[in-house]
């Protein structure tokens, strides 16, 4: 066992930090060696596992994360754009694999995200599923084919509590998009639409997003002309895809370069 790679979760307490150690638990490829959360928290000091309501699992949670890395070959990150990006400078000090899930972040985040990169594996993308890449490239080859006749909103749908909009999924898609129809997404984007807006105008890709309940992640891609409409759609009901993926993509990256990768590049579409 002790020669499986080593995984580290961040944001242990979180919906998604929670789903990730149970799978990196369940998994016979890996083996969980650490997990971070934030200074302060309540279940810093204490067994991951009991502070998850289960048996004892001999890791403990820590608010040191550059500690914690250095034992660690793959970080597993959906946290938020601050923290990500001072992880992404510990993962690349540590020379492990950092796994970036994490959606929102600006310009910035991004190029900071790059730094990093030129000196370690860094593996992100706005969704880890196989579904939805799989709908990232029928999104871009279905733009290719079809004319600015047809119109293009992105449709996303997520629970009450996340705090970005448009999801990660849905710019994924709507980059895609754009990359079909050869242009540059910032500069056809459409979004938030209020008031009176005047009509749409052609060529531009519109986003919307339903927050509610415990939505898990719906997006449609819609493509609309007169008389006709094609819509791509992926629904995902449980969490652990996205889990799956990440972890798959944290053992994808052992042994590879520097640079920056995606799910794409995990899943050889």
């Amino acid at each position: 066992m002790t020669n499986l790679p080593g995984i580290v979760i961040t944001g242990a307490s979180g919906r998604m930090g929670q789903m990730l150690i149970k799978t990196v638990q369940a998994s016979d490829k890996a083996r969980l060696v650490g997990v971070v959360d934030r200074p302060g928290h309540d279940w810093i000091g204490h067994d991951v596992g009991e502070c998850m309501g289960g048996a004892a699992l001999g890791v403990a949670v820590s608010d040191d994360p550059l500690e914690v890395f250095a034992h660690a070959q793959a970080v597993i990150d959906f946290t938020s754009p601050a923290a990500t990006v001072e992880f992404a400078g510990l993962a690349a000090q540590a020379r492990a694999v950092h796994v970036i899930g994490t959606t929102g972040m600006s310009e910035d985040d991004l190029k900071k995200i790059a730094a990093a990169a030129r000196h370690a594996t860094v593996i992100r993308a706005g969704n880890m599923s196989l579904g939805v890449n799989l709908l990232v490239q029928l999104t871009k080859k279905v733009a290719a084919a079809l004319d600015e006749d047809f119109d293009i909103e992105v449709i996303e749908a997520h629970h009450n509590k996340k705090v970005d909009a448009p999801s990660g999924t849905a710019l994924m898609l709507g980059e895609a998009a754009a990359e079909g129809r050869g242009v540059v997404l910032d500069n056809v984007s459409d979004r938030g639409r209020d008031g009176i807006t005047g009509a749409r105008e052609k060529g531009h890709i519109g986003f919307s997003a339903i927050r509610g309940g415990d939505i898990v992640g719906e997006h449609d891609v819609l493509f609309a002309a007169v008389g006709e409409r094609v819509v791509l759609r992926h629904v995902a009901t449980d969490r652990a895809i996205f889990a799956r993926g990440a972890l798959k993509a944290a053992l994808w990256g052992q042994g590879k370069g520097p640079g920056e990768y995606d799910m794409v590049d995990v899943l050889g579409l």
